[in-house]
This record gives C-alpha cells, sequence and structure tokens, in this order.
C-alpha cells in the first residue's frame, strides 16, 4: 500500500530529529529538488543539496539536541519548526531555531525553503 503524504512527512521529521540529515535528503529530495537558505544560498538539485548536508554533517562534533515543536501538512505544502544545537568540530556552537517550508510532488520533496524562527 502507498504511504500518504502525511506518513511520509512524519517519516521524514522522525530522520531529522535523529540527527539522520543526510539520508533524509538522499530518501525524500526530489533529483531536481530546490533549496532556499535563509541568507540566500540556493542549491538547484539533489546532489547539491547532499553536498552540503554531507558537508555540515561531518563539521558537527556533537549534537547536543533536534527538538521538532510543531509540524502541519496541508495540500502539498508542509511546515516544520525545529530548533538545532550542535557543537562543530571548529570549536563553534550552532543554536539555530528554524522553520522549514517544504512543497511536496508524488511523495518527493521539490522545494524547501528556510526561515529563522
Amino acid at each position: 500500500m502507498e504511504q500518504s503524504l502525511n506518513e511520509i512527512f512524519s517519516a521524514k521529521n522522525e530522520m531529522v530529529k535523529k540527527g539522520q540529515i543526510v539520508e533524509a535528503t538522499e530518501k525524500y529530495f526530489a533529483p531536481n529538488a530546490k533549496t532556499i537558505d535563509f541568507d540566500g544560498t540556493v542549491t538547484n538539485e539533489k546532489s547539491e543539496m547532499l553536498a552540503k548536508m554531507k558537508g555540515f554533517a561531518n563539521a558537527i562534533a556533537k549534537v547536543n539536541g533536534i527538538q521538532l515543536h510543531i509540524a502541519s501538512l496541508h495540500g502539498d505544502t508542509s511546515f516544520a519548526e525545529f530548533t538545532f544545537d550542535f557543537d562543530m568540530k571548529d570549536g563553534s556552537k550552532i543554536l539555530w531555531h528554524e522553520i522549514l517550508k517544504t512543497s511536496w510532488k508524488n511523495g518527493q520533496i521539490v522545494e524547501e525553503q528556510y526561515f529563522k524562527a
């Protein structure tokens, strides 16, 4: 039986909560998926986003916490509010409170935009 978009969205959020951001990108992004970061950085395909996520994940020394505050799905658009707390290998700390706006098509992410919360 085919999964509903709500089930797919929930499964993706569970992977992110476990820190499986590279794996979630691999599994849920369409080949031509576009991402727009709050700093203006854009990726135009899955391979670019995977490279970006692998680089980021490899720079993390310790995951202090990933919290999903709220998630909502309306039609083919979902919203998820997360707080990410990381210690990085360069000694810096990252504390991001962000909202992900995701557009879905046929169970895959076609666009994802990140906003500071």
